[in-house]
């Protein structure tokens, strides 16, 4: 039976036409291909230039097309939040993925070890004892060794073991268990990943440095020290390795940016070195008071978590955003700014990663020319 054609939405017939990006029914999730292709170029070449590897986080992007481009360029593997999400990378022949959150209910095992049975090189992270047996067992019954990496709470404080000696114990009982492979540790540090200043950062990244040092100090007197050490962000990219920690590089947001990074001194001159590639555009749909007109972009179309979108065109200078409801924007309009329906603005997201789930499609654009619409293959995959 032949599959259905994918359903690429109200734009299709646009691709490929000459200023058709100004010609998008909106709202839209909106990739500039060049920001992109460069962005994932420059990351490339930094992990090769500091000695790291990258494994790009695809809870940024949820993309297949993107997750490909990424190993295309030197990436080992990808790293998934979800087992939905990696799901959805090895269905499209992603290799060597790694889960970054713990599997442990009983349905979340079953799926995990049915994954583990059809994937090349796939691993997830671990903190509790308890799912450390229930993952053995499951492992054994398959007839397929696990790869785990143990989860280290760095400062976050969400997921990830706390002390030095509950990680030896956790190494020890993998060591024990035949169906499971220790190959790393995880060390993701969530919470440096947007403090603001260089230098502070820097001072916390080193002091979570020396902490690791000190579990894989113990690791290694127990004979159980992985090579492999994960984590790390867009954030702290130019940290990490400075502070002689991570050696794999899970950075997600370096794709596309967004607002909340904007404000961030990303490097020690302080600039970013990673451009804006990921864009909402909007239109608007009702001009009828002074001072502030109404877009078709609301609550369903950005992420809120981070407040209001910055506006990058369309608007007059000085105009911003704020929102009117699920289906409404308000940009509010500087003393004689005068906006006319229908006119199109595009507006830099606040935070990528939950912008991305709220969208079925990116329309990839080359200046002013739509060229491809990508579906968000693990938007909501859990």
């Amino acid at each position: 039976m032949a599959l259905a054609p994918l359903d690429l939405g109200p734009n299709a017939h646009l691709i490929g036409k000459p200023g058709s990006r100004g010609a998008l029914d909106t709202p839209v999730l909106v990739i500039d291909l060049d920001a992109l292709e460069r962005n994932i170029a420059t990351m490339a070449a930094h992990v090769r230039q500091v000695g790291q590897v990258l494994r790009p986080h695809a809870k940024t992007h949820k993309s297949l097309e993107i997750a490909r481009r990424q190993v295309a360029a030197g990436a080992v593997g990808i790293a998934c939040a979800t087992l939905g999400e990696a799901e959805v990378m090895v269905g499209g022949g992603i290799e060597n993925v790694l889960i970054t959150s713990p599997m442990v209910r009983a349905s979340k095992v079953e799926r995990l070890i049915a994954l583990n049975r059809r994937a090349n090189g796939l691993s997830v992270v671990v903190d509790h004892p308890g799912n450390i047996e229930a993952l053995a067992a499951a492992a054994n019954a398959s007839g397929q060794v696990l790869r785990v990496l143990i989860d280290l709470d760095v400062g976050t404080h969400r997921t990830g073991v706390a002390s030095a000696q509950s990680a030896v114990a956790l190494a020890r009982q993998i060591a024990g268990q035949a169906s499971l492979e220790l190959v790393g540790l995880q060390a993701y540090a969530g919470h440096l990943q947007h403090v603001v200043d260089y230098d502070a950062r820097l001072a916390q990244a080193r002091q979570m440095a020396e902490w690791l040092s000190q579990v894989r100090g113990q690791l290694s007197a127990a004979g159980l020290s992985p090579a492999l050490l994960s984590g790390g962000g867009t954030g702290t990219h130019d940290l990490d390795h400075r502070a002689g920690a991570i050696n794999e590089l899970q950075a997600g947001s370096y794709v596309f940016m967004d607002s909340d990074y904007g404000v961030v001194a990303l490097t020690e001159a302080g600039r970013s070195p990673f451009e804006t590639a990921l864009f909402v555009q909007t239109s608007v749909v009702s001009a009828c008071h002074d001072g502030f007109v109404t877009t078709d972009a609301g609550l369903k179309a950005f992420s809120t978590d981070k407040g209001p979108p910055d506006i990058l065109s369309g608007a007059p200078a000085g105009s911003t955003y704020s929102w009117s409801g699920d289906e409404h924007g308000r940009v509010h309009l500087p003393p004689g700014g005068r906006l006319d329906i229908d006119a199109v603005l595009e507006c830099r997201v606040p935070h990528c990663d939950p912008t991305v789930n709220l969208h079925d499609h990116y329309h990839v654009v080359r200046g002013d020319t739509l060229v491809a619409i990508w579906p968000v293959d693990a938007r909501g995959r859990r």
